[in-house]
């Protein structure tokens, strides 16, 4: 008899852990909802977290401060490539957000990964549909070069959707990660809830998973003869300015990323693409990109050698 209970007590407890290994990840209010099963996957993965009550709030509006924090955790964004002289400020770039918040890291690496997240942006914000959309997709950008079938959805409410943001909807709608509706509407103005924004960032994260990129191919460069101008600012830090010359005035000059090996800060640069949009004068126009340097390394171009010739001009105080 004894051995009998014994044996009851032992399938009880396994049981009763079975249950709790089910039910540890799950929220009490998502059990209806179509995104229920992404949902949980999201929370097991560290990217999304609920509310008070082990609720997640599905159809609850989704703060700016929630939405950015959310895909660059899901993302795996960063700023590692980056060597700063100051220590980053979120309200250096956005003056109404709070430095050391709690979501003050994810808007500055939003900043450096081009998400293009809006200036005047309040952490309490609530995103609309077409705000995280554009969000989303340009945090799915910055993992590999995607090929998009060539195809225009048609959209019922096409005209209330912002220009800037039309892209981005157009490559989700293509590639299924965001939907119309049976009237072929995207509610673009509309605040997205919590639970369509989650449904939306894990099928962008299985996207990414699913689909090959593009492989690297060298492209030609537009802009020329590019070259460094170091001005000291003090004994401690330079100015360092990487110009060069552009087919016209549409272009730009921004620095990626800093790395400082062997002495030397060793500068990597990309361009800006004209906007497609706009007609540019065919004008060779300098351009040029600015930043700051511990005066202790020697800069170089990425794409330069250790030779690099460096044109240095007197302090600028």
């Amino acid at each position: 008899m004894m051995k009998l209970k014994a044996v009851l007590l032992l399938a009880m407890s396994m049981l009763l852990v079975f249950t709790l290994a089910q039910t540890v990840f799950a929220f009490s209010d998502t059990s209806k909802d179509p995104n229920k099963s992404k949902i949980e996957s999201l929370e097991k993965q560290g990217v999304i977290k609920g509310e008070k009550g082990n609720k997640f709030n599905s159809n609850g509006k989704l703060s700016y401060a929630a939405g950015i924090s959310m895909i660059v955790k899901a993302f795996d964004l960063n700023i590692d490539n980056i060597r700063f002289i100051k220590k980053p400020e979120v309200a250096d770039y956005y003056p109404n957000l709070k430095n050391g918040s709690w979501y003050a890291d994810a808007f500055i690496i939003a900043q450096y990964n081009g998400l293009e997240v809006p200036k005047n942006v309040k952490a309490n914000d609530e995103m609309t549909r077409e705000q995280f959309a554009h969000h989303l997709f340009k945090a799915i950008t910055k993992k590999g070069d995607f090929a998009f079938i060539e195809l225009y959805m048609t959209i019922n409410d096409e005209k209330d959707i912002n220009k800037d943001y039309m892209n981005s909807i157009q490559k989700l709608l293509i590639s299924k990660i965001a939907t119309l509706d049976k009237k072929n509407n995207f509610y673009p103005k509309q605040k997205i809830t919590r639970g369509v924004a989650a449904g939306w960032l894990y099928d962008g994260l299985e996207f990414v998973k699913r689909t090959p990129t593009i492989p690297a191919e060298p492209a030609p460069q537009p802009i020329q003869d590019l070259k460094l101008t170091v001005t000291s600012v003090n004994k401690d830090i330079n100015k360092v300015t990487v110009s060069g010359q552009a087919p016209h005035p549409g272009y730009g000059l921004r620095v990626t990323s800093i790395s400082f090996v062997d002495g030397q800060a060793i500068i990597k640069v990309e361009t800006v693409q004209p906007d497609p949009n706009k007609m540019y004068p065919q004008v060779i126009t300098e351009v040029s990109a600015t930043t700051y340097v511990d005066a202790a390394y020697k800069p170089v171009l990425a794409s330069a050698k250790a030779d690099t010739a460096v044109s240095s001009v007197a302090s600028a105080s």
